[in-house]
């Protein structure tokens, strides 16, 4: 198969193939100074939040930020206690399942 490069500029780092949907690894890091150059090649795994779609990433900020209350990121989403309760359930699925993918 053909190695195929795709550039993303700005913005979030990707966190999936545009291919074939599988989890992506970062393989290159580098010094943004102009005079250093530095580069770093390797397999490098993403972090558990990385893994996470852009909106369940906004969601733990905002909660964060909330300082964990869920009546108060409610508000700020315009949905229902138990619609926000629902989010946070699936999303520490979601980590759940990643957390077991990366022991395997």
């Amino acid at each position: 198969m053909a190695e195929t490069e795709i550039r993303y500029s700005k913005g979030r780092m990707p966190n999936r193939c545009p291919s074939c949907e599988e989890l992506l690894a970062v393989g290159l890091l580098f010094c943004q100074d102009q005079d250093c150059q530095t580069q770093i090649r390797g397999g490098f795994e993403l972090s558990v939040f990385d893994k996470l779609s852009t909106e369940d990433q906004k969601l733990v900020y905002d909660f964060v930020l909330l300082s964990g209350s869920l009546k108060d990121l409610a508000r700020q989403y315009d949905l229902s206690y138990p619609t926000i309760r629902n989010m946070l359930d699936e999303l520490i699925d979601k980590l759940k399942k990643n957390q077991m993918a990366d022991e395997n």
